[in-house]
C-alpha cells in the first residue's frame, strides 16, 4: 500500500472523528426555562459575562464551550408587547440586527413554534468590520441563531454564537439546542 494513500486515509479518519456531535444535557436556566446544551458547556462567571457582554442589561445566563468559542445566552428585558405581537416585531428586530453588524446573510427569518411557544427566529452569518479603517484586521464572521419570545411582560432573547469557521460542524447541533428551549407557562 502506498504511504501517501495510507496517510490520506488516516487524515480522513481523523477529520471524521475530530467533531463528533456533542451530547446534550438538560440545563435548568430558571424555574420556568430549560434548554439542552452540550455536556461540556459551563456557566460563564459574572466577571466573564461582564467582559464578553458589556451591555446595560446583563444576561440572565451565559454558557460557553470549553475553548470559549461557542456561547449560548439568555437575556430578559421589560416589554410592552405581547406574544401575539411577534409577527410585527420580527421586522423591528431584523432591522436591529442589520444595524448591529456590518453585513448579515440570513439563513432563516421567521416566526415559528418551539415547544408550544411562538418565537421570532433568526439564523444568520454576520460580519463585523472596522468601518473607520483604523485597523487592518479582516472582518470577524459569526454564525448565529437568535430567538425572541415574550413571557408575560418580559422579552426573552436566546442567542447562540459560533465562529464562522465552525459553522458546518455546529449548524445542526445549534438548531437542536435552540429547538430544545422550553418555557413553562
Amino acid at each position: 500500500m502506498n504511504m501517501r494513500y495510507l496517510t490520506f486515509l488516516v487524515v480522513l479518519l481523523l477529520a471524521g472523528v475530530a467533531f463528533a456531535q456533542p451530547k446534550l444535557k438538560k440545563v435548568q436556566l430558571s424555574k420556568e426555562i430549560s434548554v439542552h446544551l452540550p455536556q461540556d458547556f459551563t456557566p460563564l462567571p459574572d466577571d466573564g459575562i461582564a467582559r464578553k457582554y458589556p451591555a446595560s442589561t446583563k444576561p440572565l445566563a451565559v454558557y460557553t464551550s470549553p475553548n470559549g468559542l461557542v456561547d449560548f445566552s439568555v437575556t430578559q428585558k421589560q416589554s410592552q408587547f405581547k406574544e401575539r405581537d411577534l409577527d410585527m416585531l420580527r421586522e423591528f428586530y431584523k432591522a436591529n440586527l442589520l444595524e448591529t453588524f456590518s453585513k448579515v446573510d440570513f439563513i432563516r427569518q421567521e416566526v415559528s413554534e418551539v415547544k408550544g411557544r411562538k418565537f421570532i427566529v433568526f439564523e444568520f452569518v454576520s460580519s463585523v468590520e472596522d468601518e473607520r479603517g483604523t485597523t487592518n484586521m479582516a472582518p470577524m464572521q459569526k454564525y448565529s441563531i437568535v430567538q425572541y419570545t415574550i413571557l408575560g411582560n418580559q422579552l426573552m432573547i436566546f442567542t447562540l454564537h459560533v465562529p464562522f469557521m465552525l459553522k458546518n460542524d455546529w449548524q445542526q447541533p445549534a438548531r437542536e439546542i435552540m429547538s430544545s428551549i422550553n418555557i413553562k407557562p
